[in-house]
């Protein structure tokens, strides 16, 4: 398991587009992609319960890859993150 924290920068937060990209990327990967908010967690690949945890700019969140391919996806991910969000 790889897992990274990440702080919101885009100005809006995981809306409707940027999920929607997010949700795309990570159904390229064969590994579980969780992310955590609080107490709260989503399956990355679940685009309304993404944008339904009500991320903004400025929160942190814990993104958790688990699977055959995560030593791939995460750092993938976590530049995905970087140029996205």
């Amino acid at each position: 398991m790889k897992e990274f924290t990440y702080t919101i920068k885009e100005a809006v937060g995981i809306h409707a587009r940027p999920a929607g990209l997010l949700v795309k990327e990570v159904k390229g990967y064969q590994s579980t992609v969780t992310i955590f908010k609080g107490d709260k967690s989503v399956n990355a690949v679940k685009l309304m319960a993404l944008m339904g945890m009500g991320i903004k700019c400025g929160d942190t969140v814990t993104v958790q890859v688990e699977g055959p391919d995560e030593d791939t996806a995460a750092p993938a991910l976590e530049k995905f993150f970087n140029e996205h969000l």
